[in-house]
Parts: C-alpha cells; sequence; structure tokens
C-alpha cells in the first residue's frame, strides 16, 4: 500500500488515503457482499480506467439529452450528483449550465472526476460523502439528486438501501426529484444466456464487462481491458419492482420507469432501467 495526501475542489483539507495496489476479495470472492467493500474495488489503476471503460464520447451519443430534457421540463437547476464516479455527469450538466455539486464516497472517484472536469474547463465543487450520512456532510437541498451508473447496486442490506434513499429525499427540495439507475438485473437473474448490447453504458472499444457469477444475493461482474488486466466489482442485483417499492415506502410519490431512455420497455429488454421519483405530493 502507498499512503498519499489529496486535494479536492474547494475543500480546504487535504485527504490522507490508503491506496490499494490490487483489489482485494479473499480466498472466497463470491462471499464478499458488504456495501463498505467498494472502498476495496475503486483502487487507483481501476479509476485510472473508467473511463476507457465507460468512454464519454460513446456514452454521450447513447444518451443523447435524455437528462438534460428530464431536468429542464421539470424546471430542475440546483443538482446533486451523488455517485459522481470520474464526473461524466456532472461535467456534462454544468456545460449546459446547470448548478452541480459532485458527491462520491471514494476518494480516488473524486480526485479523477476534478481532473476530468479541469480538462473540460470545468471546476467541480466536490464532496466526499457516504450515501447513508448524506446530510452530514451536504447542507443544501437540491432541486434534484442523480445517481446514476449503477452506483445504488453497491448498497448490500436493505436498510442501507432504505438509509440511502432516506437521505437522498431528505436532501430534495419540496418538490424535489430523484433520478436513480440500475442494470437490468431482472434479465440477469432469470435469463441464464443474457447479453448486454453496451449500447448506452460500458461503451468502450474493446473492453468485456460481464457478469461472472449471479444469484439472488450477488452479482459479480469482469471487466478485461486491452492490455489484459482485468478487475471485479461485487453488486447487488436490483430487480425493478424492487426498487419502485422501496421509492414508495421512503416517501416519493409518483415514480416512472425508463428502459434505455425510453418509457415504453415491453418489447425488448434493456441494459438499464431509469427511475424518475417525484417528491411532491400528486392528489
Amino acid at each position: 500500500m502507498t499512503r498519499i495526501f489529496c486535494n479536492y475542489g474547494d475543500r480546504n483539507q487535504k485527504n490522507e488515503y490508503i491506496l490499494n495496489k490490487s483489489q482485494s476479495y479473499g480466498d472466497a470472492p463470491t462471499k464478499v457482499r458488504k456495501t463498505d467493500h467498494y472502498k476495496k474495488e475503486y483502487i487507483q489503476s481501476f479509476v485510472e480506467k473508467w473511463d476507457e471503460l465507460i468512454d464519454w464520447e460513446a456514452r454521450q451519443k447513447g444518451e443523447g439529452k435524455f437528462f438534460l430534457t428530464e431536468l429542464k421540463k421539470r424546471n430542475k437547476h440546483k443538482i446533486l450528483d451523488v455517485a459522481t464516479g470520474t464526473g461524466y455527469h456532472s461535467v456534462a450538466l454544468m456545460k449546459n449550465g446547470f448548478e452541480v455539486r459532485s458527491a462520491d464516497g471514494s476518494p480516488e472517484m473524486l480526485a479523477k472526476a476534478f481532473e476530468n472536469g479541469k480538462n473540460a474547463g470545468q471546476i467541480l465543487t466536490t464532496i466526499q460523502a457516504d450515501w447513508r450520512w448524506l446530510n452530514r456532510d451536504v447542507h443544501s437541498r437540491f432541486d434534484a439528486a442523480i445517481c446514476l451508473g449503477n452506483s445504488f447496486t453497491h448498497l448490500f442490506s436493505e436498510n442501507d438501501r432504505r438509509k440511502a434513499l432516506a437521505e437522498f429525499y431528505s436532501a430534495l427540495k419540496h418538490d424535489g426529484i430523484l433520478i436513480i439507475d440500475h442494470r437490468n438485473y431482472d434479465a440477469i437473474l432469470d435469463n441464464q444466456d443474457f447479453t448486454t448490447k453496451h449500447t448506452y453504458y460500458y461503451a468502450g472499444d474493446n473492453v468485456k464487462a460481464a457478469p461472472e457469477h449471479v444469484d439472488n444475493g450477488l452479482a459479480r461482474f469482469r471487466y478485461e481491458f486491452p492490455d489484459e488486466s482485468v478487475y471485479h466489482l461485487n453488486m447487488f442485483p436490483l430487480r425493478e419492482q424492487y426498487v419502485r417499492k422501496l421509492l414508495k415506502e421512503v416517501g416519493f410519490q409518483k415514480i416512472t420507469t425508463y428502459g434505455d431512455f425510453q418509457e415504453t420497455h415491453k418489447t425488448d429488454k434493456p441494459d438499464f432501467f431509469i427511475h424518475i421519483a417525484e417528491k411532491s405530493y400528486n392528489q
């Protein structure tokens, strides 16, 4: 391990953290099912390759103006990106005039996001925060919160998921919205021959992202890169209706679900589901 110091955005303090040189899953990788383990997964070498996996240009073509359109038509301007990762959505929103705060639990991701923002001509305001105690570190109220890139699947216990959603809910203004996405785990769990189109997410050239092990409590994904390096992520397989149920029970009044950016997805199995949950009460 290497001990290093980083300074993120407008935070006038240096954060000391341990930089792992390799992912650590122990002797039984499929037994690792704890929320806090993401800290050992997003090691520096994996983070440095993340944009190779995502491919910002390909992702922009796939998403189009979906998020911009949905936020603008609801008059949402002040946005909290709770899982900024390497900053793709934060940068895209800022370039289109939105006021954005960029949060993530991984200091490595925040450092990369800030670097990407500078390279794109944007200075990100970054916040290192655990979702379960989000409002301890985030003190403003927002028109919208976004939790994208399959990030919510890093929470392995129902208590953690409910606590995080409650924190998202609290961070929103009275008429705020939450936009949250996740892989189509229904298709992965129910179809042994599942394949992904890689049209919208993980669209990098010659990068492979596929499930290595799947059961009702774990989806372990393997990521292979052109230089033959291999990384893994252990995630909880969220079913579409389960997420909708949680959002309702936390207090969101109306949930609209899209499949690969289309509200109607009955005739094809999407790679991803996107939920737009509205906080305001609708009679």
